[in-house]
């Protein structure tokens, strides 16, 4: 089964970037359907290191759902400006476990305007499944793009004091030539 998404972010692509590269952001677009918690020592990470995570899915933030792998890796060899994470993961234990196979990959490029292009694959193989899981996996995935566009206007807010904020601010002092 294959499922897409295309949608146009309004954030940079720095921000974009920045978010789909973290568990925190991934907890808040599959909210409330699902939560995710860590069975890492240590807890969830801020970004996604590459390499193997294990987690536990919650249904309504509430009931077990079963253990996943999320299999974290940034491909090269990609066109000029384009950025790609690829989750090779899938569920361990419970019900997505029917998935045998998982690819799950997220683009960004930049857009003009301070838009970012937001490009999502899944490609999931449940066998004689796939019929039946295709369009509750499609449903979730509508919902899932949802979100982002509903959230991405946030993630090009950097706080004061970080060091986004000091190097934006440094570069519109510079372009304004003071």
């Amino acid at each position: 089964m294959r499922v897409l998404l295309k949608l146009e972010l309004d954030c940079t692509v720095d921000a974009a970037w920045r978010a789909i590269r973290s568990p925190a952001v991934l907890r808040e677009v599959v909210a409330p359907w699902l939560d995710l918690t860590s069975l890492e020592p240590g807890g969830l990470p801020t970004v996604w290191p590459e390499g193997s995570h294990r987690m536990r899915a919650l249904a309504f933030r509430r009931f077990p759902a079963g253990d996943e792998r999320v299999d974290v890796s940034y491909p090269g060899g990609l066109p000029a400006g384009v950025r790609m994470l690829r989750d090779a993961g899938g569920a361990l234990t419970g019900p997505l476990a029917m998935f045998d196979r998982w690819d799950h990959r997220m683009a960004v490029s930049p857009l003009p305007g301070g838009r970012t292009l937001y490009r999502d694959q899944l490609l999931a193989h449940a066998g004689a499944l796939d019929l039946v899981a295709w369009y509750p996996t499609w449903a979730f995935w509508q919902w899932r793009g949802a979100r982002m566009k509903q959230l991405a206007p946030g993630w090009s807010f950097d706080p004061p004091g970080t060091a986004d904020e000091r190097a934006a601010s440094a570069a519109a002092a510079a372009g304004a030539g003071v």
